[in-house]
């Protein structure tokens, strides 16, 4: 799963970085508040981690902004006011979620994993997907071309989902085994190019998706027609 840490403090960036990443999350940080919603546009987080403060600019001014995106991400707003009235303040305007800084990181991590079981906007209009000719059931883990089904295993289905959820964009092999197989090393040398493989088969030219292997970079599944 991807999370957008945002912050003006470095030192608190490279810290929530560090520890989540640790946790096996996708990590990719912010610390300039003009420049948060093109990077949400960008990088389609699940959850943003949002500083409340950026010097002296009010994050919660563009929490509405955020929540009107396609496919808005869950908010959990960090503060250090703890104030009844501007906890309040931030859930109006759209936060799912607030923690008050100081924090113990086992809560931080707490909050997020509850975040992401939350039936959400983006979740539904995530269920189904589309790439040329095939259509992906992400509810009934089912992949159709042109409506007929395709039987493809656990980790096949798993492996098309995270390329499809990042169409058009290079997936390192470090990458997809961190998302698919839960592994920051390779149990076997080769093994995510065998999916791969076994996924081009089953796939085959009609389906009007390719998956591209770029030398020394990684993998990218592109739309040809």
């Amino acid at each position: 799963m991807k999370v957008l840490l945002a912050d003006d403090e470095r030192p608190l960036l490279n810290f929530l970085e560090r520890g989540l990443s640790a946790e096996g999350y996708e990590c990719v940080t912010e610390h300039e508040l003009h420049a948060l919603l093109p990077k949400i546009r960008n990088e389609q987080p699940a959850v943003v981690v949002l500083d409340r403060m950026f010097g002296d600019e009010d994050s919660v001014t563009v929490l509405t902004l955020i929540k009107q995106l396609p496919q808005p991400p869950m908010v959990l707003l960090l503060t250090a006011m703890d104030d009844v009235r501007e906890r309040v303040a931030g859930l109006k305007e759209g936060a799912d979620d607030y923690l008050c800084k100081p924090f113990d990181f086992d809560e931080l991590l707490a909050r997020i994993i509850a975040l992401s079981r939350r039936p959400s906007q983006r979740q539904s209009e995530t269920a189904l997907l589309q790439a040329g000719d095939l259509t992906l059931n992400n509810e009934a883990r089912q992949v159709c071309l042109r409506g007929e089904e395709i039987a493809l295993t656990k980790l096949e289905y798993d492996l098309l989902l995270y390329l499809f959820e990042n169409s058009n964009k290079v997936l390192t092999r470090e990458r997809i085994l961190a998302r698919v197989w839960r592994s920051h090393s390779d149990p076997l040398t080769n093994i995510v190019d065998v999916y791969i493989s076994r996924l081009r088969q089953k796939l085959s030219a009609e389906a009007g998706v390719e998956i591209e292997t770029l030398r020394g970079s990684g993998y990218r599944m592109r739309v040809t027609q």
